[in-house]
């Protein structure tokens, strides 16, 4: 293991224990503290990618424990670019986790060496595996914040006013950072599919072959894209934009090992 993966793990886990300590006593330098860990957690994290990538000449995603570890790295990425905007800080107890999760069993798995011809390694396919990973993070964190939706919900509907109520922010908010994810998820997943299309036709002569990897990605697509439409032309929200946020991404992560099972 590199400087910059230990760096990042250790970074990761130090941050998903503070922001468990600020959901527990809500200090706020508990929560800044967390922050500025995940971010040089980060930086390392970028550091470690970008290494592999000079050294493969390659988007370091050929196998599960670089796509895992990539998964990780865009997780935090986008946590901490809506974080600037929403300041949604109960979110970090359940990001940080996700991310260090995503490190420790890609730390796991055996890493096999994976070597590309140059047709492989073309510019289409970078901007393919970089666009998927970014939008697979942020519904990822849109699932999260649909979580959190629920739980609040519930908490409101019995009348409890008891440990989350206290923690968790309105329904308001937690249904705008869920939109808003769904917003940067949505064009990158449709950009990696095009792309995918492109790189497909190159590599193999013809844009779609009905694979099952293929065919469950544009069930994931159509499910976003369905809720976005029902959001934007019905009117959805809450409960049900919450509960089909949660659905998508149980379809997305199905399809996320589907593409790696042999």
């Amino acid at each position: 293991m590199s400087l910059f993966s230990a760096s990042t793990m250790a970074c990761y886990i130090a941050s998903s224990i503070g922001y468990q300590g600020y959901i527990l006593f809500q200090k706020k330098y508990v929560y800044r503290l967390a922050n500025i860990v995940l971010f040089i957690g980060f930086l390392c994290h970028t550091g470690a990618i970008a290494l592999q990538y000079f050294e493969a000449g390659h988007v370091p995603v050929q196998n599960l424990h670089d796509a895992l570890s990539a998964f990780g790295w865009a997780v935090a990425g986008v946590f901490l670019i809506l974080q600037i905007k929403f300041h949604l800080m109960v979110l970090g107890a359940l990001v940080a986790p996700l991310a260090t999760l995503s490190v420790v069993i890609a730390a796991l798995l055996p890493k096999p060496p994976v070597e590309l011809a140059p047709l492989f390694a073309s510019l289409w396919r970078t901007f393919h595996i970089g666009t998927l990973v970014v939008g697979n993070a942020a519904f990822a964190i849109a699932c999260l914040v649909g979580i959190l939706y629920l739980i609040q919900e519930n908490t409101i509907k019995d009348k409890r006013r008891g440990f989350f109520f206290r923690r968790l922010p309105s329904l308001k908010l937690l249904d705008s950072v869920g939109y808003a994810s769904l917003i940067v998820g949505f064009p990158m997943l449709t950009f990696g599919i095009i792309t995918g299309v492109i790189y497909a036709q190159m590599v193999r002569g013809r844009f779609w072959s009905w694979d099952p990897k293929e065919i469950f990605a544009g069930i994931t697509w159509l499910v976003y894209a369905a809720l976005l439409h029902e959001r934007l032309a019905v009117g959805w929200r809450g409960r049900r934009a919450a509960i089909m946020t949660i659905v998508g991404f149980v379809i997305l992560i199905f399809t996320f090992f589907l593409f790696f099972w042999r």
